[in-house]
């Protein structure tokens, strides 16, 4: 399916009540779908995709870090106070989490995926699963503070800081390890540990989300060209070509800001050249992210996900929260372009995962893994634009 583009839809759809609309989207279709159509009420867990028609794929393999993400999204909403059945969904899928994906043969920490049977498909440790079970468990923890759930954050942070810490600094790619290292891992472990700073209080976590802003500074940012780099060796040293994801620009804009909140440490340099360098790559004739450029403003691709939406609204979100002239305005025109692009699916709930460079639905499926992105983004939004 071809999405439709006008000036006048356009216009007519940035306007000051899109956080509300996006909320109620939310609230009304989106967390009810997810928790009857996307759980998986014979075997347990969440479903990893939809079909088309919005019926489950359940013989899909079930990703950890989405079951991880769909517990975050439940305990989110259910803290915001905009579902109340989040929180004991939250649990469920937390409780069948631990039992499937912790340790099934032995070994210290989450295995990397299960068949829906609930079964070890991939026994490899994932830094980047990790990271997001260690989102959920800070978001979880958020809710009522239960200590056996401390204890779970704990014993995940002891995997990671003794069997994934690198000596080179940050984290391996997982166990095995493999390379090309990436920067993603570390960037999703630095927005779990602000996240469980939140939820605890406990400086630990504060000085780990400085360890993570520390490598940014040292190795994954490139200064001169105000880029942030995917691909790096063992010892942090670049992949030339740089590959540049303008997503993760703004993805970074938005955590700098939340380093900033819990630390007092001054991130506006850096957020705005992020920033800056992220808006450099866009599709001329719908204003949306695309998904792969190079250090030199180039696009590699024209292609273009939902998440890259959702982060540059985030990004705008946070220069808003820090009191950047027309930010906010900015912010609400990105989600304006996030609904009217990629949420207005046929199915109520649903979401287009990424368009051609003509505007053609590549991905048939919907994948359960954009909730995270887009509920995100609209927390974050009416905390600082309602």
């Amino acid at each position: 399916m071809a999405e439709g583009h006008t000036a006048a839809a356009e216009d007519g759809a940035v306007s000051a009540d899109i956080v509300a609309k996006l909320k109620l989207r939310i609230v009304e279709h989106c967390l009810p779908l997810w928790s009857t159509e996307g759980w998986d009420d014979k075997a347990g867990g969440f479903i990893d995709r939809l079909g088309p028609d919005g019926r489950a794929d359940a013989m899909a393999p079930r990703r950890v870090f989405v079951q991880a993400r769909q517990i975050y999204c439940y305990a989110k909403a259910a803290q915001m106070g905009w579902y109340l059945e989040g929180r004991a969904i939250a649990l469920k899928g937390l409780e069948h989490l631990l039992a499937k994906a912790k340790a099934p043969d032995g070994r210290p920490g989450f295995v990397h995926t299960l068949a829906p049977d609930g079964a070890t498909l991939d026994p490899l440790r994932d830094s980047y699963d990790h990271a997001f079970i260690l989102l959920a468990l800070a978001a979880v923890y958020g809710l009522d503070r239960d200590a056996q759930i401390r204890t779970e954050i704990d014993a995940l942070c002891h995997f990671v800081e003794t069997q994934l810490r690198s000596p080179h600094g940050g984290v391996h790619e997982g166990l095995p390890i493999s390379l090309p290292r990436r920067q993603n891992p570390q960037m999703h472990l630095f927005e779990a540990m602000i996240a469980a700073f939140d939820a605890t209080h406990d400086l630990v976590f504060q000085n780990r989300a400085g360890n993570f802003f520390s490598l940014f500074l040292a190795n994954l940012y490139d200064k001169p060209r105000q880029v942030l780099g995917e691909y790096f060796e063992e010892d942090w040293s670049k992949i030339e070509p740089i590959c540049v994801e303008p997503g993760h620009q703004a993805e970074w804009a938005w955590l700098l800001r939340g380093f900033e909140r819990i630390t007092g440490c001054p991130t506006g340099r850096y957020r705005g050249e992020l920033l800056a360098t992220a808006l450099r790559y866009r599709d001329a004739a719908t204003g949306c992210l695309i998904d792969e450029g190079d250090a030199n403003g180039n696009i590699r691709r024209h292609t273009r996900r939902l998440w890259p939406q959702t982060e540059i609204a985030k990004a705008w979100i946070a220069q808003a929260e820090s009191g950047e002239a027309g930010a906010a305005d900015e912010a609400r025109a990105a989600l304006a372009r996030l609904e009217r692009h990629y949420l207005s699916h046929p199915v109520a709930g649903g979401w287009y995962d990424q368009f051609d460079r003509e505007g053609n639905s590549l991905v048939a499926t919907i994948p359960a893994s954009s909730f995270y992105h887009v509920l995100c983004a609209v927390t974050e939004a009416e905390q600082v634009l309602a």
